[in-house]
């Protein structure tokens, strides 16, 4: 009866393995209007270290429609962004610490050294293809909502 029991539970958990992975769910960034419907939503690689931020989408020749790259500053400042060494256009959406949509900088141009951005009490910058904020109507008022991750960082 032990053993049969034991086969009963093995086969449960096989059988429920892919439904407990697929609730692992990625680091995303949903952008959400005032009046809360999301606009857009984008899975996210996470730039949270000194080194991770530094190097951010540099040599990356393609970015998929629903992806980018959330940078997290460990205090609000005042950030600045270069494209050195950045091969596609992006979008950079600039947020306070309330997630809330402080700044836009759109299709920014690849490989140039100007500094752009610079919006004050900036805590996370989201970088997307450029563009992707006016395909999904994205404006300064909106709110970042984070899943699958923490966004904070002592770095």
């Amino acid at each position: 009866m032990r053993r049969a029991c034991l086969i009963v539970c093995a086969w449960f958990t096989i059988a429920l393995m892919p439904s407990l992975a697929a609730c692992k769910s990625e680091p995303a960034v949903a952008i959400v209007s005032p009046d809360h419907a999301v606009r857009a939503t984008v899975k996210v690689a996470i730039a949270a270290s000194p080194e991770t931020r530094e190097l951010g989408l540099m040599w990356v020749n393609h970015l998929r429609d629903d992806a980018g790259m959330i940078f997290i500053f460990p205090q609000p400042q005042s950030a600045n962004f270069w494209m050195k060494n950045t091969m596609i256009p992006l979008d950079m959406l600039f947020a306070d610490s309330d997630g809330k949509i402080i700044g836009i900088v759109a299709n920014a141009k690849p490989y140039s050294e100007s500094l752009l951005g610079g919006f004050a009490n900036t805590l996370y910058v989201l970088e997307v293809n450029g563009g992707y904020a006016a395909k999904h109507h994205i404006a300064v008022g909106d709110l970042m909502k984070f899943s699958g991750f923490t966004p904070h960082t002592n770095q």
